[in-house]
């Protein structure tokens, strides 16, 4: 008989061990960045989650010997069901330590609520849109983990693959060297572009003057990644959340817009300098002393990463990227970047991936999300 068990979480008390359970598991983990405590209550908060509204979600903790072990969340998001016709439970938040009696009880709760709502698959690990951190790590597990990427212990994905769960979607990341001289071409072609379509880079004095491209880049994202097949558009009031959320750590010199003589915005990347140390120095926390660790992160950084960037279909062929990277390039040589490094891409997103192509990346990292169907 097992000695593991799983309960849900009903209370404030268990909310606080289901978020601080990573900490304690990866706390002499050099690789793990910790995501921010506050942010993390707030997801399972409907006042502060807009995807509370359409999806609905448990989270369990699992027990061994009168510790926390383990711990899932499992959610159905009806939007991705009404729009895309996917019914599934996303399972995420899942962490476990290396005992196969604790990771096949957490997924059991997943196959549980799959059943008790008529669903017949279960995907994770994700959260509840697309923007949320998504796919367990299957390589580089010796390698910092950035603040939007999930990082995992390397038995994690033994554990699914034994309980029978299989690969869904893949995903890659890429490091990069900076060059110290920009490639001839992208030099030649910057110009080019810019001239034939009356393109110009927006140069931003203040940070507030950025406020009113947000909402631009957020529908050009939707533009950008419709095509695939997993996408779902993001509503007015995820702008709202995300733009709460990361807008106090954007840096008006690593955010790049090009728009065209209309002043319409056809383009866009914003990267930020690595704020990973930043996090692990502050345990998650800004307050009392972690906002001086992300001060110093930003004014002297030799890494940075990009997290989003758009560009509109009807530009997406016509090398609208040279000017992107032209600017990335005076950036961040006056910076003093050496290092960057790409989000985690899906395998099937060429086009994204064709953009470091100049710059020798190296895939450092992937990740996926796997799957169970459950009536097989």
């Amino acid at each position: 008989m097992s000695n593991v068990s799983v309960i849900e979480v009903k209370n404030q008390s268990q909310l606080k061990q289901f978020v601080r359970f990573p900490m304690d598991l990866y706390k002499n983990n050099p690789y793990y960045v910790p995501s921010f405590i506050k942010d993390e209550f707030k997801i399972w908060d409907a006042k502060e989650n807009p995807a509370l509204s359409y999806s609905k979600s448990k989270q369990y903790l699992a027990f061994k010997d009168n510790k926390v072990v383990g711990r899932i969340a499992v959610i159905i998001n009806h939007k991705e069901e009404k729009e895309l016709g996917i019914k599934k439970v996303r399972f995420g938040w899942i962490d476990f330590i290396d005992d196969k009696e604790v990771s096949a009880a957490l997924i059991q709760k997943a196959i549980d609520y799959a059943k008790e709502n008529n669903i017949d698959k279960i995907e994770g690990p994700m959260g509840f849109t697309n923007l949320d951190k998504a796919g367990m790590l299957t390589m580089g597990f010796d390698k910092l983990a950035t603040m939007i990427g999930i990082y995992n212990h390397e038995y994690y994905p033994k554990h699914l693959e034994e309980l029978g769960l299989a690969k869904e979607k893949e995903w890659v990341e890429f490091e990069m060297n900076f060059p110290k001289v920009l490639p001839e071409k992208v030099e030649k072609f910057s110009g080019l572009i810019a001239q034939k379509y009356k393109l110009k880079v927006l140069p931003f004095k203040s940070k507030e003057e950025i406020l009113p491209f947000v909402e631009p880049m957020f529908k050009l994202l939707d533009e950008t990644y419709k095509h695939l097949s997993t996408y779902t558009p993001i509503s007015d009031e995820q702008i709202k959340t995300y733009k709460e959320k990361y807008f106090p750590f954007i840096d008006k010199n690593y955010v790049i817009c090009v728009v065209d003589e209309n002043n319409e915005l056809v383009s866009f990347a914003i990267t930020m300098p690595s704020y990973s140390k930043a996090l692990q120095k502050s345990k998650g926390k800004l307050f009392p002393f972690g906002w001086w660790h992300f001060l110093q992160a930003s004014k002297k950084n030799d890494r940075a990463n990009f997290y989003l960037i758009g560009i509109h279909p009807e530009y997406q062929r016509r090398g609208v990227t040279a000017i992107i990277f032209k600017e990335i390039f005076v950036r961040f040589t006056s910076m003093g970047i050496d290092f960057a490094e790409t989000n985690p891409e899906l395998e099937e997103n060429k086009s994204v991936q064709v953009l470091w192509q100049d710059y020798n990346p190296v895939n450092h990292k992937r990740r996926r999300t796997y799957s169970l169907d459950i009536n097989k």
